[in-house]
């Protein structure tokens, strides 16, 4: 269980400089520090190390978990990413985990809502129409009065529902478990609600309950034509059976998130018909910053004042 955090080491360790520029001072006894994980030399010594009780790691660097058997005193990191699956199985016991829920949510929706659109109004053809010197119009397919069921209604998803609704389409949430007050359904009423979808989206965590949760029956179960769109993560969809349905051009896909990644030159998808692959960017643009930094300047206050930080993860 997580807990709250109390403050046995008043140091914080942080990615970016010059919050308090922005966001007003820091409180009274909180020594920050500052490591942005990538830039050559410039890891702090075990000396400050000693004293960081949160650590809000860099965003998008991996090797950055390094630093955690030199972190003695720490009580809580705080991830900017919203799955921490990979961060898990590396982090000591007794440390609180808080991860970045909300701070993709914007960016996230709208790059799902950019693949949906490019897919269907076939902006791919068009791109390559222009620089083959090509003028060949046709009519393309509508996200207006599609039939769009997200599998993983989180906050992500309900911002994608706002935005798709905005563009007339009709929304089926779903999600591991039914939440009948909101209107969501439960995965187990997929077989049902796929034969009456034009485009699934899936927004699913990493997880034992959800690796290969999308395979051929499911793909199967989706009228011809029908659109994939991944933005969770790749291995919640079966590759091959997605290979096997969009190979023969049955159905169609585009994919933020794929399996393996990153995806490797020459592998199949980067080639398929009808497939549009982007390299895992859903959460890379301007939106992102302002509101992790909102984030971090809120769990620094609420950690030099021992009150329980947002977004806890459970994991004991």
């Amino acid at each position: 269980m997580t807990r709250a955090v109390h403050q046995t080491a008043t140091g914080v360790l942080l990615p970016w400089p010059d919050l308090d520029r922005r966001h007003g001072p820091w409180p009274p006894g909180v020594e920050v520090h500052v490591w942005d994980g990538v830039t050559p030399h410039s890891e702090p010594g075990q000396d400050v190390l000693d004293g960081i009780g949160l650590w809000v790691m860099p965003y998008a660097v991996p090797d950055a978990i390094r630093l955690l058997p030199r972190l003695p005193r720490l009580r809580a990191v705080q991830s900017l990413s919203a799955g921490v699956e990979k961060l898990l199985p590396h982090l000591p016991a007794g440390v609180g985990l808080h991860n970045g829920r909300g701070l993709h949510d914007a960016s996230a929706a709208e790059h799902a809502l950019a693949l949906i659109l490019a897919a269907q109004r076939d902006l791919p053809q068009w791109v390559a129409d222009q620089h083959a010197d090509r003028w060949e119009p046709h009519f393309t397919r509508s996200l207006a009065d599609a039939r769009v069921t997200i599998v993983g209604y989180g906050s992500i998803g309900a911002a994608l529902e706002r935005r798709l609704l905005a563009c007339e389409a009709h929304v089926t949430r779903v999600a591991r478990r039914p939440r009948p007050d909101e209107g969501v359904h439960a995965v187990a009423d997929l077989p049902g609600l796929l034969p009456r979808t034009d485009i699934v989206v899936l927004v699913l965590p990493e997880n034992a309950g959800t690796v290969g949760l999308f395979g051929a029956e499911e793909l199967a179960a989706l009228p011809d034509g029908a659109l994939v769109v991944n933005i969770g993560r790749g291995r919640t969809l079966d590759t091959e059976a997605l290979l096997a349905e969009t190979t023969r051009k049955r159905l169609r896909a585009a994919l933020d998130v794929v399996d393996p990644e990153p995806l490797p030159a020459g592998h199949p998808l980067r080639h398929t018909p009808g497939v549009l692959v982007t390299p895992h960017v859903g959460g890379g643009s301007t939106a992102f910053r302002p509101r992790a930094e909102r984030l971090i300047v809120e769990q620094v206050h609420r950690f030099a004042t021992g009150r329980p930080l947002l977004h806890p993860i459970s994991h004991d």
